[in-house]
Order: C-alpha cells, then structure tokens, then sequence
C-alpha cells in the first residue's frame, strides 16, 4: 500500500460539511455561515450534511454520523470534507465505518484536528489515504500569518506539490474569541512570542520521514488496537521512518505524561525519526511541566523532540499532512517543516 493523495480541489468542486464530533450549537450558526461563505468565495459548492446539531456533546447518533461521513467520503461530487471543530468522542464511529469500501473508493480528502484525530489518523494508517490535520471550519475565516498555510490552500496543491512552513514566531494566550459576539472576526490576537524549542538538547536539527500524529487525549485511546498500527504502516509507505507529532489539548501534565508513556509501549513511536509536539496551553503540574512530560514518556526513545510547534490548540495552526513525506529543520536561526506530496 501507498499513500493515496486526493485529487486536488478545483472551482466549482464541492466541500461537504459534517460534525463526526460536536455540532454546533443554535447561537453559533452565524460563525458557521461566515466560514461556508468563505469556502464559497474560493469559488467552491458546499454541502451541509444533517449531522450538525450542537445541542449535545455529539451532533447525532453514532450510526448517523458515521452513515453521513462514509456517504460524503465515498461521494464522487464531494472533493472535501470539513468539520466544523473537534469534539469528545468521535472514537464511537470507528466500528461503524466501512474501511474496505474507504480503501477502495477515490480518496477525498478528510480535515480536521483535536477529537478530528480519532477519524483521521486511522483513516490515513488503514486506507493509505493522505488526510489534512490543520485547522477546522470555523476556524478557516482567520487570516493566515505568514509563513504558514490554510487547509484550502492545501486540498487544492497537486499531487507532488512541496511547500515548507515556518513558524510565525508569535502565538496566542488570550483563549478563544467570542463567536457570538463576534461571528465574523478574521483576524487572530498573536499576543505572545514563542520560537520552537528543542527538548533534548541544543544541537542542529535536520530529518525526514513520512508525517503521522495527532492529539494526544484521543489518539492514546487508540494506541494497541488495529486503528493506530503506526509500525505497519512504516513498514508499508515509510520504511526510511516517520516524523511523528503529537498535541496535548487541555490534560494537565500528569496525565499527559502517562498518555504518552501508554502510547510509547504501545509502539506508536518504535519508527520515529524525530517527534514535533504542539504548542499548548495544557496545565502543568506543580512538579512536572508539559515539556517534563513529554521527556519523561519519550526521552529514552533517543531522536529529535522539537516542541511548540503550531500544531494544536494554541493559534496559529500549521496544517501537516498525514502520509506527506516531510523534512524537519531546526537551528538557532532557522525552523521550518517542508512537506511533499509524494
């Protein structure tokens, strides 16, 4: 098996929008209508899908949900599909979907980040298929700073387009905006600098290997059952190893330390070449810090561990793609993540 890469998006294309997770909720539908605006403007069709109540902690039965996302990923017309954010357990669906017919049906591709983890990744180990960790739907009215890219500026690449992002070197701490307030908000409060950081020591920095990750609160759920086999997939699409990246959403240090001891001796670093953790605004714990935890579960493994990347729940977001063969640098003077569609 190869990574599968999608065809890219082109005007006129369709972008289905479905909630495998969380909907949303009554009071944030303008927010919602600024983003499916946004997507239209790029000259694309959207599609609605059902499943997209935000009363509950999930926008429909688990069946609906999964009957939906297969229908949209299996759909000839819909090029994309989009969520408009993460959620608690989309883990419900994975029993649910039919990853033979994904296997074989035309790739499309499947966006998304946080509770998006749980259906992505294994989507990508199972199927081959190449899937975009980058930011949500309602987040996509955000000007993009510079240096990195958009999930639309990604889906629409051609198979074996390279481009390289590189940290904005400002980030930020001031939590969420008010969607409700205000739906239409487009720029980003980058109120905080911060450089990426080596956790394992100072020296230079310069790797490569096929991309695979995602949020730690979901994927160690995952780790030791069939859906997060990240050894085999090596063994089929990356045997030159894999830069591996994981982001801690909220779970204070502890937890997190545990998280990734579990994920560890469940094999999902044993082909790591280097490993990029998110930036995050997790607690610490009086005694251990995220970045300790993350050196506690994962020092002993020996590779490159380069932390506050923009690859989680601290904005910006850096897209990274899952199966896209990448080359990390990092140096006092310079960070950057290349990735190739190939």
């Amino acid at each position: 098996m190869s990574v599968r890469y999608p065809r890219p998006l082109r005007r006129g294309d369709t972008v289905g929008i479905t909630s495998p997770s969380s909907g949303v909720a009554k009071e944030l539908r303008e927010r919602l209508h600024v983003a499916i605006r946004d997507v239209e403007t790029r000259g694309y069709k959207v599609e609605v899908g059902r499943c997209m109540d935000g009363s509950g902690h999930v926008s429909a039965p688990a069946a609906d949900r999964a009957e939906e996302l297969m229908a949209m990923l299996t759909d000839p017309r819909i090029r994309a599909v989009v969520p408009p954010w993460g959620g608690e357990t989309a883990i419900d669906l994975l029993p649910l979907l039919d990853w033979d017919r994904l296997r074989d049906a035309e790739p499309t591709w499947l966006v998304g980040f946080s509770d998006m983890s749980t259906v992505i990744t294994p989507l990508t180990l199972l199927t081959g298929s190449a899937t975009i960790h980058g930011n949500n739907l309602m987040d996509t009215p955000y000007r993009v700073p510079e240096g990195l890219l958009s999930w639309l500026d990604i889906a629409a690449a051609p198979q074996g387009h390279r481009f390289t992002q590189t940290p904005p070197d400002r980030h930020r701490t001031a939590g969420w905006d008010d969607y409700c307030a205000q739906p239409g908000v487009r720029e980003l409060t980058l109120d905080t600098p911060g450089r990426w950081t080596r956790l394992d020591g100072d020296a230079d920095v310069e790797v490569e290997g096929r991309l695979i990750g995602g949020c730690i609160e979901t994927l160690c759920n995952l780790t030791g059952t069939p859906y997060l086999d990240t050894s085999a997939f090596a063994r089929a699409d990356s045997p030159e190893g894999l830069l591996v990246y994981v982001e801690a959403a909220g779970d204070d240090a502890f937890t997190i330390c545990r998280n990734l001891h579990g994920m560890r001796l469940a094999g999902f670093f044993d082909a790591a070449n280097a490993i990029l953790v998110g930036r995050t605004s997790a607690p610490d714990n009086g005694s251990l810090t995220q970045h300790q935890a993350v050196l506690d579960a994962l020092g002993s493994l020996n590779v490159p561990i380069i932390a506050d990347v923009e690859c989680g729940h601290v904005p910006p977001y850096l897209p990274i793609v899952n199966g896209a063969h990448g080359r990390l640098v990092h140096t006092s003077s310079r960070s950057e993540l290349t990735q190739t569609l190939a």
